[in-house]
């Protein structure tokens, strides 16, 4: 009952919603909220077409914390949500990265602080995805900029949150999540599935390998695992209070993933040598790609994922411009990230189109802006 291959005409939540039953979606608790709803509203009745499981929550406390006890009884699991429920998710979010629970949170993004703009998009949430809940901890999140790419990174969600049993983000907003257009579904995806622990001795789920991901001990499949927020040894033993234990455990917890930028970062590069280069992400691309198409002056790098920080792609594009713009729908969230290495990388001048209220800079903001850089 997934969706076949070939070529449909799909809102993007519901290109989000067809993509998650393809990578293998059992789980699904939400609680309705503008403008994610429709993806809460198509799984309610998709899901049960493929044997999983769809509930309601009392809030999105309650929506986060379901899929990781989900997700430990070995479901692929999910929620969708936007700005303040986002934020109420944040501390089991915290829990889920030290915990190494796989599981996929949708955000589609709108206007805030608060209530803000429930109807209009925004991508206030940029940083909070990354350091919404306390300590050190990595995630991981893509930032989708059409219909296609919706699908496209949602599967990507899935996979990478069994490879890396990470918390994996798909950072949409209202002018993505709503938008219609063309989406091909090809024949052959790839899909990950969990690497579970094997019984073989009583302890072996404590286990860390090369690689730093343990395979998943799987809740009713015979291991023995605690599951602990609490600062552990790697055999499960609680030691808050010694630092030697936190600090291989929390590093532990980021390489995995900052080890791995190269494997999870994605990105597209248009006018890679133009001595001007528009950096953007999601919806606030849209008026740059336009530009970087029609004047070879100016080139654009458009991150399909934000965290990790796509490091590599920026550095490059910042070694070979002159000047590099940022475009976003916020105050700047990014920018500081990105302006930080570019100015390691030898570019001389970064600059930001910051645009909030609920509408994607367009090209002739952008073009305006290029102006004043005296750039074109």
């Amino acid at each position: 009952m997934t969706i076949k291959p070939g070529e449909y005409f799909l809102q993007g939540n519901e290109a989000c919603t067809e993509a998650s039953l393809l990578a293998g979606l059992k789980f699904f608790a939400g609680y309705p909220i503008t403008p994610s709803t429709e993806i809460a509203e198509g799984l309610s009745s998709r899901l049960p077409q493929t044997d999983g499981e769809f509930i309601q929550m009392e809030d999105e406390i309650a929506c986060v914390s379901a899929i990781i006890g989900a997700s430990w009884g070995g479901a692929k699991s999910m929620t969708a949500t936007s700005g303040p429920g986002f934020s109420l998710m944040q501390e089991a979010v915290g829990y889920a990265a030290m915990t190494e629970t796989p599981m996929v949170i949708v955000n589609v993004m709108r206007g805030g602080p608060s209530t803000g703009q429930p109807t209009r998009a925004s991508q206030g949430d940029v940083m909070a995805t990354k350091y919404g809940s306390h300590g050190d901890y990595q995630v991981i999140a893509f930032a989708p900029a059409s219909v296609q790419e919706m699908f496209d990174l949602t599967v990507k969600a899935f996979n990478y949150s069994e490879k890396y049993r990470v918390p994996t983000f798909v950072l949409s907003d209202a002018e993505v999540g709503h938008m219609r257009g063309l989406l091909t579904v090809p024949k052959d995806i790839k899909i990950v599935n969990r690497k579970e622990k094997g019984v073989r001795r009583a302890d072996e789920a404590y286990d860390v390998p090369d690689d730093r991901v343990p395979p998943f001990p799987t809740f009713g499949k015979g291991h023995k695992a605690t599951v602990t927020g609490i600062t552990h040894t790697p055999k499960a033993r609680i030691e808050p209070e010694d630092p030697k234990v936190h600090q291989e455990l929390v590093g532990r917890l980021n390489d995995k993933i900052t080890a791995n930028r190269r494997d999870i970062n994605k990105w597209e590069i248009i006018g890679p040598d133009s001595k001007t280069m528009i950096v953007s992400y999601g919806s606030a691309s849209f008026g740059g790609r336009e530009v970087a198409a029609r004047d070879d002056r100016v080139g654009l790098l458009r991150l399909k994922s934000l965290w990790p920080l796509p490091v590599e792609p920026i550095r490059e594009v910042a070694e070979k411009c002159e000047q590099l713009l940022v475009c976003e729908m916020n105050l700047g969230q990014l920018f500081w990230e990105i302006k930080r290495v570019a100015l390691e990388a030898g570019c001389k001048r970064i600059e930001l189109l910051a645009k909030i209220g609920g509408d994607p800079p367009t090209p002739g903001e952008v073009r305006h802006k290029l102006r004043e850089m005296g750039v074109i």
